[in-house]
């Protein structure tokens, strides 16, 4: 009988192992077609094109035989969750200003300083003489011994902060070197801001750590902001957060007798203590704050056997809608490659899943919204999870996979170490494929993508990339097109479909993340984040939950 059970085991592994497809590369060439086509105006949400794309996913989720996986409503699943989404900006010119060592500086918005409509709520944010106090990295990272607040009390102060990390500069030390952490991310300063009770936050902005110039920085922050509808929001945000230019910055320590780069390198020792400045704030302007809603798409396949065990595809399907016109007039924001094709690939997955033996463990598809307003949607979704982040066994996410034909190698959005990652390394093995880490991994691209809101609760999540080492032309010519695309076409209207694309490889890497998937639905494996990981105490707190 146990032969019996080995052989039956085998051949049923095997059966899954061939069950891998072919993606038709004119089939998901057709998606990206459609959706990226005038017609849908750019895939804004909560806009007229929102219910076309709604449509357009739903039906093809459909035809591939999924079941409907969204909010659950009168005893009935929908295809959809509803996302609120708070929705602010700043009305007309705000009055900012800076006393420094007892002389009054106005600031304009855009120049010296880059301040963002508040996402607590309030209609109007008045700050008078607030005292300003330099927390270096501004970092509480217990797992790395590493605390930047030493137990000073920050509630109701100002803290000016550096941007990435400490071992930024230096390119080693406790965090990693080069590659940021997510205490190096804007984000993350935010957050740690607005749990300790702090009125405000100032970044000062370099462009090297930032990877990113001043330019950047302003257009971002002077625009109007959106945020999940959050039941606290006062524990995401402080009212005041913004961004200032590293001159001012300079000022201001000198004003105290201090050295700003003497201060920089103080703040990459793990001894660093907080440090008063004799400058305070005062800021006044009113906040035009509203809700709109916008919705995930989600289709859901349930497992045989281990059903409320879940792995999750997403990919994003908003774009930045109708905007300023480029040089031709063109204002419709496409987005054919960011993200289109991520969702022609989420199509394609679904069909091939359906047509597959049922997997043990459900699979789910999700097309989120409000990506490029901040990952608003999988924000959402990880906040109020539709299937318990505890038994979901990982995320791997689709965006912007090249058009340039298949690559000898692959990649993934940063970097990751964590299981989920060497079983992508091993699958691609298989397909004779290597994988290439992120050669900009200074840049944070890790926490830029929809995987990272699971991830920062736990979740093993990924987002997985092209390669640019073309089968046809090799290195170069893959790293002239991917530069070609974000000189040219990212976040442009020239983001448009093209018969010239080569989707061959786009569906390559449908395989690929096809194959991954499969392998973690027909096992027992529970993927986890290495041991000094800063989101593996989040994913160890609920090991009681999942089933060995």
């Amino acid at each position: 009988m146990k032969k019996l059970s080995l052989l039956l085991t085998l051949l049923s592994t095997a059966a899954f192992a061939q069950a891998t497809p072919h993606f038709d590369p004119a089939r998901l060439s057709h998606h990206v077609e459609i959706l990226a086509s005038d017609a849908y105006e750019g895939r804004g949400p909560a806009t007229a094109a929102e219910p076309k794309v709604i449509d357009y996913i739903v039906s093809q989720f459909k035809a591939a035989g999924l079941q409907p996986g969204g909010d659950l409503k009168g005893g009935t699943r929908l295809w959809t969750q509803d996302v609120p989404l708070l929705r602010a900006s700043i009305v007309g010119t705000p009055t900012l200003g800076i006393t420094s060592n007892g002389t009054a500086m106005p600031l304009t918005q855009g120049e010296q300083i880059a301040v963002r409509a508040a996402l607590t709520g309030e209609k109007h944010v008045s700050l008078k003489d607030v005292p300003l106090v330099f927390v270096g990295y501004g970092t509480s990272a217990p797992e790395r011994k590493w605390d930047d607040f030493k137990g000073v009390d920050v509630r109701g102060k100002i803290l000016v902060g550096l941007i990435n990390d400490p071992d930024f500069e230096t390119g080693q030390g406790d965090f990693g070197g080069k590659a940021m952490t997510y205490y190096g991310r804007w984000t993350y300063k935010y957050e740690e801001a607005a749990r300790r009770g702090a009125a405000g936050v100032l970044i000062v902005h370099e462009t090297a750590p930032a990877s990113y110039g001043w330019a950047t920085v302003k257009n971002s922050n002077a625009n109007v902001q959106f945020d999940i509808v959050r039941a606290e929001p006062k524990k995401a945000h402080t009212p005041f957060e913004t961004w200032i230019q590293r001159d001012l910055a300079v000022k201001l320590f000198a004003d105290s007798g201090l050295d700003f780069e003497a201060a920089k390198k103080a703040a990459q020792a793990r001894d660093f203590t907080p440090m008063p400045l004799e400058a305070t704030l005062s800021a006044d302007y009113a906040v035009d704050a509203g809700t709109i809603v916008s919705h995930n798409i989600v289709g859901r396949l349930a497992g045989a056997q281990h059903p409320d065990e879940t792995i999750v595809y997403s990919a994003h399907w908003d774009h930045l809608g109708v905007g300023q016109p480029d040089a031709k007039g063109d204002r419709i924001y496409n987005g054919a490659v960011d993200n289109a094709d991520g969702i022609s690939v989420l199509i394609e997955t679904a069909r091939a899943f359906a047509a597959a033996p049922r997997p043990d463990r459900s699979v789910l598809f999700l097309a989120v919204t409000a990506e490029e307003k901040g990952l608003l949607g999988s924000e959402y979704y990880a906040a109020n999870p539709l299937y318990p982040l505890a038994t979901t066994v990982g995320m791997l996410n689709t965006d912007a996979l090249s058009t340039a034909g298949p690559a000898h190698d692959f990649t993934i959005s940063g970097n990751a170490k964590l299981g989920l990652l060497d079983d992508l390394i091993a699958e691609g093995a298989k397909q004779g494929r290597t994988f290439t880490p992120d050669p900009q991994s200074e840049a944070g691209h890790f926490y830029r993508s929809d995987h990272f809101p699971l991830a920062k609760r736990g979740v093993p999540a990924i987002s997985i990339g092209s390669g640019e080492d073309l089968v046809e032309g090799g290195k170069a010519a893959g790293k002239a097109d991917s530069e070609a695309y974000v000189r040219d076409k990212y976040h442009q209207p020239a983001d448009e479909w093209t018969p010239a694309w080569n989707a061959k490889g786009q569906a390559v890497d449908a395989e690929l993340m096809f194959a991954l998937g499969q392998r973690l639905a027909n096992s027992r494996e529970w993927p986890n984040w290495s041991a000094d990981s800063e989101f593996r105490g989040a994913r160890d707190a609920t090991a009681a939950a999942r089933k060995p």
